[in-house]
Formats: structure tokens, C-alpha cells, sequence
């Protein structure tokens, strides 16, 4: 697939895009570590099938110094063995809020879990880049956005 249905809707509408990257901004400023938020944003881009936050991701992620070998792991990281226990409660975290139609809610042990490895308002900075990293996907996969390309 080549060629994307429409120009990305934030672009379309251009008055969406100052929202949109507010709440990117905000969404950082919870204390998460960049590393973390860049693999959780990489292990739901995966789950949701989006090529081009899957490929943006990993771009960033390796212009902020990830490795190859853990990133290469992430679809995997319950046997690999690259990642810190508290980025293991992220990852988790990230699968079960982003198939919440595949299950009935975050289990508490999920949730618990996380908790232990970050504060509160590291968990809500978690909950909002998973969530956004959810509305990225579903935006660009379906107006099929190619990886690679630029808004």
C-alpha cells in the first residue's frame, strides 16, 4: 500500500493539529522516562497493525538511543529478556488499555503492578500517551498513512 485515502484529517482540519499536540506535550510531563513511552507507544503501534507509527516509532525510539536488540524484542518482550520490570508493567499495561475490546477492563494485578513501578502522576502520563498512541493508529491506518512519509 502506497498510497493513503486522504491527507492525514489533523492536516485536513488543520485547527485538530494545536490540540492534538498539546496533549502530546502534557502527556510527557508525567515523569515517564522517554525510553518507556517510546516502547509502549511501539507495542500498541504493533498490536494495532499501523505501519507508520510502527516506522516512526522505532525512528524515534533509535534517534533516543534504544537499541536495536530491544526493539526487535518489543512484539516479544514477555520472553525477552532486554526489559526492566517496571517497562515490563508498561508494556502490559499498554496491551491490555489498548485490546480493551478483547477483554473486559484492566485487571487490577495489570494496574497494581504498574503502580509499583510509577506514581501517579506517572501512570496518568502512561494511560494518556497509550491512549494517544491509540488515536495515532487508528487515524493513520485508516486513511492507510505510508510509513515513512511526513504529515
Amino acid at each position: 500500500m502506497n498510497d493513503a485515502r486522504m491527507a492525514n484529517p489533523a492536516v485536513v482540519i488543520p485547527e485538530a493539529m494545536p490540540a492534538i499536540l498539546g496533549l502530546v506535550k502534557a502527556a510527557k510531563k508525567g515523569g515517564v522516562p522517554e525510553s518507556v513511552l517510546e516502547l509502549v507507544h511501539l507495542r500498541a503501534s504493533q498490536i494495532n497493525g499501523c505501519s507508520y507509527c510502527v516506522l516512526a516509532g522505532i525512528t524515534s525510539a533509535k534517534r533516543n538511543g534504544e537499541s536495536d536488540e530491544r526493539l526487535h524484542a518489543v512484539a516479544a518482550w514477555r520472553e525477552a529478556p532486554f526489559f526492566t520490570d517496571a517497562e515490563r508493567a508498561a508494556l502490559e499495561l499498554a496491551e491490555y488499555v489498548t485490546r480493551l475490546a478483547d477483554r473486559a477492563v484492566v485487571p487490577d494485578d495489570v494496574w497494581n503492578a504498574a503502580a509499583s513501578h510509577f506514581s501517579e502522576p506517572q501512570l496518568a502520563s502512561l494511560v494518556l500517551w497509550i491512549s494517544l498512541t491509540n488515536f495515532f493508529n487508528r487515524i493513520n491506518a485508516t486513511t492507510r498513512q505510508p510509513a515513512g512519509t511526513t504529515w
